[in-house]
């Protein structure tokens, strides 16, 4: 028997609670998680100008030290350039660019003469397309002064945080959902050994957050399937599975169902790996519709609503 797959009488209510939880979140923490986080931006786009003397000397050198500064030199052209934009204006490798954006890494098989060259054809078109309205100084060949420097860092950063504003908000949310289960568990008397235990090592009444559970493909290769949180019921005996819960939260019902795949590939090579005693739950909160649901209880996994957290005693916590 389930806990909320199998009672599908309940969901509506539980939505339309869900969606409104969500909805009072996002009204009031979503804008001052947005605000510090674009000045924490601001301050990064400013220290790039002073490592770059305000666009006016941007090096290849520079793009090596600091590889993903890429991102904020993208948003400061006019018009800001996507990164499949910059590869082709720039005709440099698709994977230079993303080495160097989501992993702060240039590649390590790329000849150094390449390397430069490519660095040097990325620094040029950037420099060409910088955006002299939000860069006054560069079309009038000057120092900038301190007004127009902060002024200009603003601007790119609320590019950046335009351009990410949805893993932010996101991002903050998931790190709520975690405080409230961890919240949760200790209450209880769980403890919290994130970083210092793996799978095998759990004992009784623990938990750890973002750790990786070993599972199967469909070639039998093995994969480490990153789970949110991890949690040995209090009264678990020897040989048993602990509880894995994953976070999930959605702010439309557009992208809930685009995404419902994801939970029932990961419980697959679960199940692959540990065998049918796995038990892999959901913790909700947003835009999650009956589709969704019925989609995940058809795979067989069961969800906790975060306005209705008590439901984790259910699963034995």
């Amino acid at each position: 028997m389930g806990v909320n797959l199998d009672k599908p009488e309940k969901w509506k209510d539980d939505i339309a609670r869900s969606v409104d939880l969500y909805n009072d979140w996002f009204l009031n923490f979503a804008p001052k998680t947005y605000r510090v986080e674009r000045g924490k931006a601001t301050e990064y786009v400013k220290t790039m100008l002073d490592r770059t003397d305000h666009l006016r000397n941007l090096s290849p050198n520079e793009l090596k030290e600091r590889p993903s500064i890429l991102f904020s030199l993208r948003m400061s052209t006019v018009p800001p350039l996507a990164r499949d934009r910059l590869v082709g204006l720039a005709g440099v490798p698709k994977s230079l660019v993303n080495s160097m954006e989501l992993e702060d890494r240039l590649p390590t098989m790329m000849k150094a003469t390449e390397l430069d060259d490519n660095l040097r054809k990325i620094a040029e078109m950037i420099t060409r397309l910088a955006d002299i309205d939000i860069f006054p100084w560069l079309g009038e060949k000057r120092r900038p002064t301190d007004q127009e420097v902060y002024r200009a860092a603003t601007i790119v950063a609320d590019r950046l945080c335009g351009a990410n504003a949805d893993p932010i908000i996101r991002n903050a949310q998931e790190k709520r959902q975690l405080s409230r289960i961890e919240d949760w568990l200790e209450k209880r008397g769980y403890r919290n050994m994130t970083g210092k235990i793996s799978l095998e090592d759990m004992g009784p009444g623990v938990f750890a957050f973002r750790l990786n559970v070993p599972g199967l493909k469909e070639d039998g290769a093995t994969v480490n399937i990153p789970v949110d949180a991890v949690v040995m019921p209090a009264k678990a005996k020897r040989g048993t599975l602990p509880l894995m819960i994953e976070a999930k939260s959605a702010g439309d019902f557009t992208n809930t169902n685009k995404r419902r795949k994801e939970e029932a590939a990961k419980v697959i090579q679960l199940r692959k790996q540990h065998g049918k005693g796995v038990r892999y739950i959901l913790f909700l909160c947003g835009y999650f519709d009956g589709g969704y649901l019925g989609y995940e209880a058809a795979e067989g996994i069961d969800w906790v609503w975060e306005h209705r957290m008590d439901d984790l005693s259910k699963f034995g916590l």
